[in-house]
């Protein structure tokens, strides 16, 4: 009898670690990790800095590390600014290079980018063909500017997206003389992309996505 229910336990347990297993590799086939922007000039010091960006990058690491562990491909993205005025992210400078949080390794693709959305002008979307990516996750800075405008461009080109939203991060604005504080501009921007069914994406926070 004790024999029985232990084989039938052993059984239960390998079964369970196999639906555990399926449920991972349905969450990211096909999947890719894009890291946007998150530079030095964004964190303390720097000269532009974000509300909770030490934060928001730990948890890009904690994804990061999660993507290197199984092998998935994973994407950097790294803003060069060349335009007129630019006051950060300048060529050549500390503040425009990857923070050691979220650091790429030698075999991990970095694509340079100068504008807000990663696919203008770069072979990202030729690189996530070439790769059979269908399903991105994304996260990195800032959420209202860059990380949505990718967003939004990446459903453009079919993808279906999710955002990481405690992995992403901004800062305060200013609309007519009124301050909109970075929290309130966070959530209004990832209830606009995540609006109407998830139309742009789905909006999760990293703990679920690790689940």
């Amino acid at each position: 009898m004790k024999n029985t229910f232990k084989t039938i336990l052993t059984l239960g347990l390998i079964l369970i670690s196999l639906i555990t297993m399926n449920a991972q590799k349905q969450k990211t086939e096909h999947t890719a990790l894009i890291i946007i922007d998150v530079q030095n000039d964004y964190f303390p010091g720097g000269k532009m800095i974000l509300e909770k960006a030490v934060q928001a990058a730990e948890n890009i690491r904690s994804i990061l590390d999660y993507f290197r562990k199984n092998n998935f491909p994973v994407i950097h993205i790294r803003h060069i600014s060349t335009n007129d005025g630019a006051t950060f992210f300048l060529p050549d400078t500390d503040g425009a290079k990857i923070n050691d949080l979220v650091l790429p390794m030698e075999d991990e693709k970095v694509i340079v980018k100068h504008f807000p959305n990663s696919f203008r002008d770069t072979d990202l979307l030729n690189y996530l063909q070439s790769k059979n990516i269908k399903n991105l996750v994304i996260t990195g800075m800032m959420t209202d500017v860059c990380v949505e405008s990718t967003t939004r461009a990446a459903f453009d080109f079919g993808f279906i997206n999710t955002v990481i939203g405690d992995a992403t991060a901004t800062r305060d604005r200013e609309l007519n003389g009124e301050v909109i504080k970075a929290a309130d501009v966070q959530k209004s921007f990832l209830a606009g992309i995540s609006a109407l069914g998830n139309l742009y994406a789905s909006v999760i926070n990293t703990n679920e996505f690790l689940q």
